[in-house]
């Protein structure tokens, strides 16, 4: 089999594994997933996982990194449209609470795994780290603009725990007040931006 083949073969099975990965991680979480179990949702030999990864954990966590520059790259984009900065605020609400939980499901399966690995929590403390320079980007301006008296690493942090504790709730199937704060917060950044 020529070089060419063998690349061809083992991006199609690294890509179907972390396909695998992202689906189970939803389906049944990290608890319910072992090397079989994953190599057979693939269709591949199960002794690729360890081949081509290392480990399953690295695995997953590369699943969460594919996933992430996905989602970084609408968020980017999203972010830097020509539009006032209430309508990106706004989509992006809407992207924190519809229905699709997958993301949420990978990264928050991942975090909970990460509490007791320190070699994971380095990798997915990067991946937080990504989505804080999004919001760094994103929200130095508006700061300003809407005179928020606040350091911006703060108000980043601010965004991102708000982020984290809104889908903790929606996986937990709490909703209440979600609507309402999501409301509020928005009646306040259509006053800020009609200021004269």
């Amino acid at each position: 089999m020529g070089t060419a083949k063998v690349s061809t073969a083992r991006s199609a099975a690294e890509t179907a594994l972390l396909d695998a990965a992202e689906r189970l991680l939803v389906d049944v979480g990290y608890a319910g997933i072992t090397t079989r179990r994953l190599a057979e949702e693939a269709g591949v030999n199960h002794g690729l996982v360890h081949y081509y990864f290392g480990s399953i954990e690295n695995l997953l966590i590369r699943t969460l990194e594919r996933f992430t520059e996905r989602l970084i790259e609408r968020q980017r984009a999203m972010y830097s449209a020509d539009v006032p900065f209430i309508e990106k605020w706004r989509t992006s609400m809407r992207f924190l609470i519809e229905e699709d939980v997958r993301y949420e499901k990978v990264w928050l399966e991942l975090q909970a795994l990460s509490w007791n690995r320190p070699e994971m929590r380095e990798r997915l403390a990067l991946v937080d780290h990504q989505w804080r320079s999004v919001l760094i980007d994103a929200f130095a301006e508006p700061r300003e603009e809407f005179d928020v008296d606040m350091p911006l690493d703060a108000l980043v942090s601010l965004v991102a725990t708000f982020n984290i504790g809104i889908m903790v709730e929606r996986l937990s199937g709490v909703t209440t007040g979600h609507a309402e704060l999501i409301e509020w917060i928005d009646r306040f950044l259509e006053e800020r931006w009609q200021r004269p």
